[in-house]
């Protein structure tokens, strides 16, 4: 029997449906997707510290809606706030800002 399926991997399908690398659109996607991510690794945290996300907001000093926000969508948080939850964790954090494939920052 024939496979009717073709493998494709997914830049190339990110690449098919979001466009190429360096284009607004594509660029736009993967800063989101960073986004998501960075919140994921938040939720994920805390569950590994067996905090629930009131245990947390007190311990950064805000709502437990507000981690809830920051677990489901970072993009409205402040940056300190995400900071201080990092910190109310214990986890470390790494920056690495580039330009023109230059490191500029630690």
């Amino acid at each position: 029997m024939e496979n009717k399926f073709k493998t494709v991997s997914i830049d190339t399908m990110i690449d098919k449906h979001i466009g190429m690398k360096g284009t607004e659109r594509r660029d736009s996607f993967e800063s989101e997707l960073r986004i998501d991510l960075l919140g994921q690794a938040i939720k994920q945290a805390r569950q590994e510290r067996n905090l629930t996300q009131e245990q947390l907001g007190q311990l950064v000093g805000v709502q437990k809606a507000q981690i809830s926000k920051i677990e489901n969508s970072v993009k409205n948080a402040r940056f300190e706030t995400i900071m201080k939850v990092f910190d109310a964790l214990g986890v470390k954090v790494n920056f690495k800002v580039e330009l023109n494939n230059k490191q500029l920052a630690y």
